[in-house]
């Protein structure tokens, strides 16, 4: 790699100046910078549902660059074109350094460096990582660490105070079936509300973790925790059948052709009483000084007939670094940077990132073993007294619990490259669509989608990627 040679330092070399002190010394292999020649790294990113991040992200980003002197370039793409740009390059053996993804790449893992010794290094400075964060990113077959993750969403329920109170409701849904209870009497009351119940079922990512939670309220599941193909159940008939019933009484067919914006946009015009979603709405109505802002609360994951409410987290950021890439280890290092530095990543983004390591948000000088508690503490601080103006302040308080009902794409086993295929491919939410519109009989629906489901296992484990 021309300009760069591997070299070990000791941590107080590598630290100084990072912003870690106190930590014990060890090793890890990071570059060793040429200074005297031109170096860049190129890195891809989504253009952030919160623009308060790209904002803050772009000159730090930069400013750590013009200190290792390598100059950094950020693009931004929209969150839909991140596997096709991906893919893209992956095809062509050239593109950017480090590529940011919102959903666990599995699939791309022939083609990245494995990060475990980045995800160690971490995990030495600031404890462990999220457990919901390790599924999302380690390979437990093949032994391989496909991604880095800094941060992932939570996806709490988003519901309107004002209408959800006139049907003797004002604590919001609790359970999937209140949905379809209340939902109706919402319909009733307030015919200005053009979707009762805002949950989508097209290709897009909302719609992708709403049905997967519904799914799993009704004890269905893709796989088992061996990684074993399960979603032809009687547990999945019949959440695919209340996913119909429910499309049929008090949502409405606009919601097949929904993108990731839309859910957002329908709550904030007032079109839609509750949608399955991140902060972002909240903290678009309040930027833009929305009526709706002040009548937005949040609920946890709702529970089914299993009486457990569970829910995927609403994005897993999740970095890669191409085999392809000219500048792997000063990805690596920027990586490291931005978990250092994390606390301020937090705020940044107004609260809508969540740390992978919770150790990454504990005050400086905290000791190692007190780290990730100290951290999550300050974390559920700011969720319960929000500083970013809501009223009440404590508005974001159930965000606080969220690693209790939130979980991987993959639950109850990891998020393996099969189930990245079928989450890039929409498997899911086409299950429930084509029974809610009655292509097919719910039955007829699971079985269409588990021959799917069992052929893209079967890929991946000729393959070797898959176990089970």
């Amino acid at each position: 790699m021309q300009g760069i040679e591997s070299v070990h330092l000791t941590r107080s070399t590598f630290l100084k100046g990072a912003g870690a002190a106190g930590a014990a010394a060890t090793t890890f292999s990071v570059p060793a910078i040429v200074r005297a020649q031109a170096k860049s790294l190129r890195i891809i990113t989504w253009s952030h549902f919160v623009p308060a991040y790209d904002a803050w992200f772009d000159p730090f980003a930069k400013a750590w660059g013009r200190s290792k002197g390598i100059d950094v370039v950020v693009d931004h793409i929209s969150y839909a074109d991140l596997v096709p740009r991906a893919t893209s390059e992956v095809a062509a053996g050239q593109g950017h350094d480090l590529a940011f993804f919102l959903s666990p790449p599995a699939a791309f893992e022939p083609h990245v460096l494995d990060l475990s010794d980045l995800a160690k290094e971490t995990e030495r400075r600031y404890g462990p990582m999220v457990p919901l964060v390790r599924s999302s990113t380690y390979n437990s077959f093949t032994k391989k660490a496909y991604g880095f993750s800094a941060e992932w969403t939570i996806d709490p329920g988003d519901y309107l105070k004002d209408a959800w109170t006139k049907v003797g409701k004002p604590g919001g849904p609790v359970t999937w079936e209140d949905l379809l209870t209340y939902g109706l009497q919402i319909k009733k009351s307030d015919p200005s509300i053009q979707i009762p119940i805002g949950i989508g079922m097209s290709q897009d990512i909302d719609s992708n973790m709403a049905m997967r939670a519904l799914l799993w309220s009704y004890g269905g599941a893709v796989q088992d925790a061996q990684e074993r193909v399960t979603l032809d159940s009687d547990e999945t008939v019949k959440a695919v059948e209340f996913g119909a019933t429910l499309f049929q009484q008090v949502i409405n067919p606009a919601v097949l052709s929904w993108n990731a914006a839309s859910n957002n946009q329908a709550f904030n015009a007032r079109q839609t009483s509750y949608i399955l979603n991140s902060i972002s709405a909240y903290r678009t109505a309040q930027d833009k000084k929305l009526p709706v802002a002040e009548n937005t609360f949040f609920v946890p994951a709702l529970k089914g007939p299993t009486g457990i409410g569970i829910a995927s987290e609403h994005v897993m950021g999740i970095w890669v670094v191409w085999k392809f890439a000219k500048n792997p280890d000063a990805a690596k290092e920027f990586l490291l940077h931005l978990c250092d530095n994390y606390r301020e990543a937090c705020m940044a983004s107004k609260l809508y990132n969540t740390p992978s390591f919770m150790g990454t948000c504990a005050a400086p000088g905290t000791p190692l073993a007190q780290k990730a508690a100290a951290g999550q503490r300050w974390v559920a601080a700011q969720f319960q007294r929000d500083p970013f103006g809501s009223a009440p302040a404590d508005k974001l308080a159930v965000l606080a619990t969220a690693e209790k009902w939130s979980t991987n794409i993959g639950h109850p086993g990891p998020a393996n490259p099969a189930i990245g295929e079928i989450f890039d491919t929409f498997v899911i939410p086409d299950m429930f669509a084509k029974a809610a519109t009655k292509q097919l009989t719910p039955k007829e629906s699971v079985k269409q989608s588990t021959a799917r489901v069992n052929a893209i296992f079967a890929k991946w484990r000729k393959a070797g990627l898959v176990g089970g």
